[in-house]
């Protein structure tokens, strides 16, 4: 069915996404705030960008598949209610424990707004306007999570609280909004819960995470058969082929695992691991350019500008291509260009103008591979009742590249004490995933098999 209002439907879904993507990377340039504030060490302190995502994972498919049985609207107003709820937990925190359950809560609510989100494009437009749609939504989802680490930056000098405080009166607008706009959608009593599903996620990424966050990579070895790592990992490991066999048993799974036996699907799989990947890596841009350049915090800050602005530039105009030439042939050059990108900052990064041209760069590949071709490409291959669920599976991948992204970067930079050499190895190591995507494109459906596919 197709709804009148678009545009408006539009809007209101952009603003969402731009709230829950925001707090991503905006906590980056506060993390030694905070940990002054509370007096945590730097390890520790990692798990308030950490939990973000962790919780990111498990809300995920959980709000989908909660939208897929009580209707978009509804699981979409829960979802901003408990980001608000996660917002204020953690500005009024007493405690760095408080500050991690805001961002947890944070995260549950943030994990579903944008599979839900998209959902509702595959309900409200025709297939030949899905491309342009996604591409704006996935714009913005793509930018405000790079815009993060800026606005953390600028609004720093009024107090860490401030990072959070602006989710308020954004989450006011888009509760209001969403009441009177969106359309309500239809219900399906008839799925249920996975907990089974849901209780091993949360114990697998949780896992995962610890483990990786313990690592030294200056001391890999020694870290790696630690106590503190290597049952962690193993257990995490062990999990994976559980929760493949339960998903693939369940009545309505929590992770539409089946998805997977789509030659497509597996081929976008490993390539948003790697976009997850090296969009956690730039979150340490800003501290990358203080090294490197020497610049002041507030002012490196800004040199994620030449990535934002490409993708804000970028973004829409692929998605009008994507109708045009197919996500193929559009993440193929957009993966190349990466490589190039990444390359120069980890070879080149002493250079400002240099600097400034791979961040361009890097925003042309980031606005293929976050934005609207994979997004098409899982609507394509989703049926119509698990649109949600196939955007939350999509998303979980993402978030998965980001969570051991995220850790594996600031172990490499935190083993060479935070200098230079650091920093190049994690961003060489981001232009060798970059190859590897644009590998992975070359099996990727030609534009009349996808057209084909989408009716």
């Amino acid at each position: 069915m197709v709804y009148q209002g678009q545009t408006r439907i539009l809007i209101l879904l952009l603003v969402g996404v731009f709230m829950g993507s925001l707090d991503i990377g905006i906590v980056g340039p506060a993390l030694p705030a905070i940990g002054t504030y509370f007096g945590v060490n730097e390890r520790l302190l990692s798990w308030v960008f950490t939990i973000y995502i962790l919780f990111f994972m498990i809300g995920t498919p959980l709000m989908a598949k909660l939208s897929d049985i009580h209707g978009r609207k509804t699981v979409y107003l829960v979802n901003i209610l408990l980001f608000a709820a996660g917002s204020m937990i953690t500005i009024t925190a007493i405690s760095f424990e408080m500050v991690l359950l805001g961002r947890a809560i944070q995260g549950v609510g943030a994990g579903g707004i944008f599979p839900v989100a998209n959902a509702f494009i595959g309900d409200i437009f025709p297939p030949e306007k899905r491309g342009g749609a996604l591409g704006v939504l996935s714009s913005v989802w793509g930018i405000s999570g790079v815009l993060g680490p800026i606005l953390g930056g600028l609004l720093l000098g009024y107090g860490w609280q401030w990072l959070f405080i602006i989710n308020i009166p954004i989450s006011v607008i888009v509760l209001a909004g969403s009441l009177y706009i969106l359309p309500r959608g239809e219900k399906n009593r008839q799925l249920s819960l996975d907990w089974p599903g849901i209780l091993t996620l949360g114990f697998l990424v949780s896992f995962l995470a610890y483990a990786i966050n313990q690592i030294d990579t200056n001391n890999f070895l020694t870290s790696f058969f630690s106590l503190s790592v290597w049952p962690f990992l193993v257990l995490s490991i062990l999990l994976l082929p559980v929760l493949l066999k339960l998903e693939l048993k369940s009545t309505d799974p929590l992770i539409q695992v089946d998805l997977l036996g789509s030659k497509e699907v597996r081929l976008v799989s490993g390539i948003m691991i790697g976009t997850g990947l090296i969009q956690a890596s730039t979150v340490f841009i800003p501290s990358f350019v203080i090294v490197a350049l020497a610049f002041s915090s507030s002012n490196a800050s800004l040199m994620l500008l030449p990535i934002v602005m490409t993708m804000a530039i970028g973004a829409p105009i692929i998605g009008q291509l994507l109708d045009r030439f197919g996500s193929r042939n559009i993440m193929f050059t957009g993966a190349s260009i990466m490589i190039i990108g990444l390359f120069l900052l980890s070879t080149f990064s002493e250079s400002f103008y240099l600097f400034i041209f791979a961040g361009v760069l890097v925003g042309v590949g980031m606005s293929t591979t976050i934005g609207s071709p994979p997004r098409y490409i899982m609507l394509v291959e989703s049926p119509p009742k698990e649109r949600a669920s196939g955007q939350a599976l999509i998303n979980i991948i993402t978030s998965a590249g980001q969570l051991i992204g995220g850790a594996l970067i600031g172990a490499v930079i935190g083993s060479y004490a935070g200098n230079l050499e650091g920093y190049t190895y994690a961003f060489l190591f981001m232009a060798v995933v970059a190859l590897i995507m644009t590998i992975l494109t070359v099996g990727l459906k030609s534009k009349k098999e996808q057209v084909k596919s989408s009716y």
